[in-house]
């Protein structure tokens, strides 16, 4: 009798606290993908951390992370589009190089004749004739993808071989370097920070319009009669995004220039030198502040125009679009446009952090882009993803090559690793999927 009384309390018990969480998850509304990649991102740094013997989580590490994954963020947002249209993209790697050789010949070669060497406007010509260039590119791809009806997986492909062969042959193979000094602010490093100041008032900005998102869309649900958040939902989730920000400056802000570097910037900006030198904190580097201002970018595209909606109608159903009167091959067009030009952005982030342009630049980067947007929850299948999750997947892959860097193992194995993580990430997608409907 006594133990038929103590398992019906137990077996009571589960549903209780299983009706919490989910009245939990209800009132935030988080999103449950979102936050499972971010318990397997947090799994993840604590496994290397313990497996490194605690060099993986320091303020170096995680700031030169920040930076790797820069360029494979700002590509991994275009992706989403690709993909959730039911296509994809093989050439995006190719693109980089090729763009990022024409980039840096324009200012070592043809510029300086024009405008003579460290032009103030010469990295913005360069970046501007890059941009232009991939626009143009993924929309001659996108032209033949929509109107000659040739699959998207074949048009990149031969994408992939012959844009990285016309980046050989613009210098024959040959490396060029050095950048413009402005241009290659954008490549990050001791000159290519902001600092602590303007880095805490990044954050404090960015803690400001999070309040302010909440607050608007409190009054949009409230005047179009939506239901309303409790307020704790409110005050938690703000809590919540401002504590990430600004934890995540302090951790930036927490690096500081190697010796040799703070002894050069003294000298230059006339500080004296103390004896037991100066700690000098780099802060938020200049291309995490791109990839970032692309993603938001990004996301209101996505969530707030037509032109978003009318890239996740096609993806749901091409059909009905066409029916409903979406020029669903403009739409396309658009589409790999704007993925040519995040590829010269990713390129000249590339080129300035290397301070060169290779012949090999870029290479892979088309199968981390895609694998970015994939474990980020973007589905194969068409219809479904976010840019959210696309930067969350950019992370997660720089983590894995990072993680692996630092526990010394070997190319080859990086990339078994690399493979089955994407391979599981699908399965997982799959699963989720069909649990959904």
């Amino acid at each position: 009798m006594v133990d038929h009384t103590i398992s019906a309390a137990s077996n009571g018990a589960r549903p209780a606290k299983a009706n919490l969480w989910q009245q939990f998850l209800k009132a935030t509304e988080i999103d449950t993908r979102l936050m499972g990649m971010v318990i397997a991102l947090l799994i993840i740094w604590v496994g290397f951390h313990v497996l490194s013997d605690g060099l993986f989580m320091t303020p170096r590490n995680l700031w030169n992370l920040s930076v790797q994954a820069a360029s494979v963020s700002v590509m991994a947002t275009g992706m989403v589009l690709v993909i959730v249209t039911r296509n994809i993209d093989l050439s995006v790697g190719s693109i980089l190089g090729f763009v990022g050789m024409m980039m840096a010949v324009t200012q070592t070669k043809f510029l300086p004749v024009l405008l003579g060497y460290e032009h103030p406007l010469m990295w913005v010509l360069a970046l501007g004739f890059g941009i232009v260039i991939g626009a143009a590119i993924g929309a001659f791809q996108g032209a033949i993808i929509a109107f000659l009806n040739v699959p998207s997986f074949i048009v990149t492909l031969g994408g992939l071989l012959v844009w990285r062969g016309c980046a050989w042959m613009v210098t024959s193979g040959a490396t060029v370097a050095p950048m413009d000094t402005r241009f290659r602010l954008m490549g990050g490093g001791a000159d290519g920070s902001i600092g602590a100041t303007a880095s805490w008032v990044v954050g404090v900005i960015a803690c400001v319009f999070i309040v302010l998102s909440i607050l608007h869309s409190r009054k949009q649900r409230k005047r179009f009669g939506f239901p309303l958040k409790p307020i704790w939902a409110e005050y938690f989730m703000g809590l919540i995004g401002c504590g990430a920000v600004m934890g995540a400056v302090n951790v930036l802000n927490s690096y500081y220039m190697p010796v040799n570097l703070a002894r050069k910037y003294a000298e230059a900006h006339n500080i004296p030198w103390p004896d037991g030198g100066l700690d000098i904190s780099l802060g938020i580097a200049i291309p995490v502040l791109i990839a970032i201002g692309i993603a938001i970018v990004m996301n209101f595209i996505t969530n707030r125009t037509r032109f978003g909606r009318y890239v996740f109608a096609i993806g749901g159903n091409p059909e009905a679009a066409e029916l409903a009167g979406i020029k669903t091959r403009w739409v396309t067009v658009r589409i790999f446009a704007l993925m040519g030009a995040l590829c010269a952005i990713a390129a000249a982030i590339s080129t300035a952090r290397l301070n060169a342009a290779t012949n090999a630049q870029g290479t892979l980067d088309e199968l981390y882009t895609i694998a970015a947007a994939v474990i980020g929850g973007t589905s194969l299948a068409g219809g479904a993803g976010t840019i959210v999750g696309a930067i969350l997947g950019a992370i997660v892959m720089q983590s894995l090559n990072s993680g692996m860097v630092l526990l010394g193992m070997d190319t080859p194995l990086q990339s078994i690793v690399i493979g089955m993580v994407l391979v599981v990430a699908v399965w997982l997608d799959t699963v989720y999927r069909a649990r959904t409907r």
